[in-house]
Parts: structure tokens; sequence; C-alpha cells
């Protein structure tokens, strides 16, 4: 499978009930969606159970799709403090999963995921997931049960598109700023 894309993106929405992934196949520049799903956590009364969990599911989704690259959603400040302690706890493993392979790890503001996918950041998950539906050109039963499953493909696209943006050109606006930036390079 891995030879087929250029590249393979895996994101992650983390979560302490429901986490998201996403894998996004790079071909010529293309996205197309590998896989999504979801892991479930609620079942498990125990916290640090649900890091182990989240953390030998990552390593399995990683294992099995070798991704060259993560992109994750950073937790968002919330009025409950151990909520979003819960939830850095869950981010935190997921990029040790992902670290022990030696993946290059990216996160991303909500917002700027949201901006990335439907142009607002503010959006909806069901937005994103409608407009992630018509830019990757997923069929219906595709779609998945959990929008935490398309906010974690929202991650790789994002990521995507972060990292296709060309390189702003440092390059100088006039010769006189050419020879102040290169005297070594103007002979006399």
């Amino acid at each position: 499978m891995k030879d087929q894309w250029d590249k393979i993106i895996i994101g992650i929405d983390p979560g302490t009930n429901v986490m998201g992934y996403g894998l996004l196949g790079i071909k010529k520049k293309t996205p197309q969606l590998i896989a999504m799903g979801v892991i479930k956590l609620n079942k498990m009364d125990d916290h640090y159970m649900r890091l182990r969990h989240i953390y030998e599911r990552v390593t399995g989704v990683i294992e099995a799709y070798l991704p060259d690259e993560m992109a994750i959603e950073a937790p968002f400040f919330g009025v409950n403090v151990q909520s979003m302690l819960k939830l850095g706890r869950a981010q935190g493993v997921a990029m040790v999963a992902a670290l022990n392979r030696d993946l290059p790890i990216t996160e991303y503001e909500p917002r700027k995921i949201k901006m990335a996918i439907t142009g607002n950041g503010a959006a909806s998950k069901e937005q994103v997931a409608s407009m992630l539906q018509r830019t990757l050109k997923l069929d219906k039963d595709e779609m998945p049960e959990f929008l935490d499953a398309t906010d974690a493909l929202a991650a790789a696209l994002c990521h995507f598109y972060e990292s296709s943006k060309p390189i702003k050109s440092t390059s100088a606006k006039s010769w006189k700023s050419f020879i102040a930036q290169n005297p070594d390079r103007v002979k006399k």
C-alpha cells in the first residue's frame, strides 16, 4: 500500500471518550482518502487504561498504514480544566506513538483546520464533514457515524494544504537590496 502513494498523512482528533483518526494518501499532489475511523474509549472507566488503549491503537494504525507525517488537533481551552488536562494527556499519548515511529508531528488549532477546510474558522463539525465529502469526492457510505473521524481527516487535509504552500521567497526586492544582502557576490 505504501508504494502507491507519494506521501501518507495521518490526522488525529484527540479525545478521551472518542478519538478520531484519518489517513490521506497523496499521489501527484492530489489527496485521497485511505481510511478513517474512531477509537472508542467511553466504555473504559480507568483514565490510565484509556491512555494505554490510545497508545496501542494509534501505534497499530501507524504500523498498518506507515504514514510519513502526523497532523494533530491542538486541545482548545475550555471551561473545565480537568477535561482540558485529560484531553492534553490523550493528545500527548498519540504524539508519543508517532514519535516512537519517527513521524514528524504538526499541531493545528481547531480554528485553523476549520478555516482551511471550509473557509470559516467557526464552522460546525457537520460543515467540515460536508466540505470534506465534496473535496475528497467521498460517497455517503464512506462518511463515518462519528464526526471525530472527519475532524481527524480535516487535520490531515489541513496539513496537506499547509505543506503544499509555496515557500515565501526572501529574495531582494531591488538590486540595491540584493547587493546589501550579498556583498560577497559582487565583483569590484
